[in-house]
């Protein structure tokens, strides 16, 4: 399943680029397939306000016809239907570096 969840991503960061859409600005993205393969859920990760999430994934659903015929005609064994997420990972992981920053601030003062 990691290697079909690779190829699938491999597949679609390859493709992005060729749409030229503006809206589409994500960073790391990763696909959790189902076991049948029939489903592929996208999550991408996107920093930023709401809006500009919101706007990403919809260009991501606008797209989803020529992603999802790029996808069949590479990955054959994989005709998995694509859907887009909002993965809060890296926005997650960026609130969290805030934290240690302001914890470390906070201690080299204290000890001062």
């Amino acid at each position: 399943m990691r290697r079909v969840n690779e190829s699938i991503l491999q597949t679609l960061s390859e493709a992005l680029p060729s749409l030229k859409d503006p809206r589409i600005v994500s960073s790391r993205s990763r696909v959790r397939t189902t076991p049948d393969l029939h489903q592929a859920r996208v999550f991408v990760s996107v920093l930023g306000p709401k809006k500009k999430i919101a706007r990403t994934i919809e260009a991501l659903n606008a797209a989803h016809g020529v992603l999802q015929a790029t996808l069949t005609r590479v990955e054959n064994e994989a005709n998995s239907q694509l859907t887009f997420e909002y993965d809060p990972i890296a926005e997650e992981a960026l609130a969290n570096v805030k934290l240690i920053d302001e914890l470390v601030l906070r201690m080299t003062t204290t000890e001062s």
